[in-house]
């Protein structure tokens, strides 16, 4: 079984993955949809790196919000807090299934915005 260290490690790895990827994205041809996925993805594996790290249960859900409060639960974090997520929650699942949305650039480029601020939020303490 692997330690709290390594185990957020490996999501803060997955993380930057999908960060990659959604800005390779977002800075070509398209399709947006997908930067917009693995951008609520780094968000989401960035959360859950928190939660690992702090040694407590990942819940299986892609309710950013969700995430948001457990991790601002854990200790005062206001750079989270302040995070509106409630946009990127809805690229995990509902845009997948969408037929209809296909979102331009721009939406993807705020997506990966915030995926990144997200990235320069975690806390020094559990950024391994």
């Amino acid at each position: 079984m692997k330690d709290r260290l390594a185990l957020a490690q490996g999501w803060f790895r997955k993380a930057d993955s999908d960060l990659a990827d959604a800005r390779r994205t977002t800075a070509s041809e398209g399709p947006y949809d997908t930067a917009c996925f693995h951008a609520q993805q780094a968000v989401e594996k960035y959360l859950k790196g928190v939660l690992a790290w702090r040694g407590l249960v990942i819940p299986r859900t892609h309710d950013l919000e969700e995430l948001q409060r457990l991790c601002t639960q854990l200790e005062p974090w206001p750079e989270l807090a302040t995070c509106d997520l409630i946009d990127l929650t809805a690229y995990a699942v509902e845009l997948r299934y969408d037929a209809e949305f296909w979102p331009p650039q721009p939406t993807a480029a705020d997506a990966v915005k915030l995926a990144g601020q997200m990235r320069a939020r975690v806390p020094p303490d559990t950024n391994p």
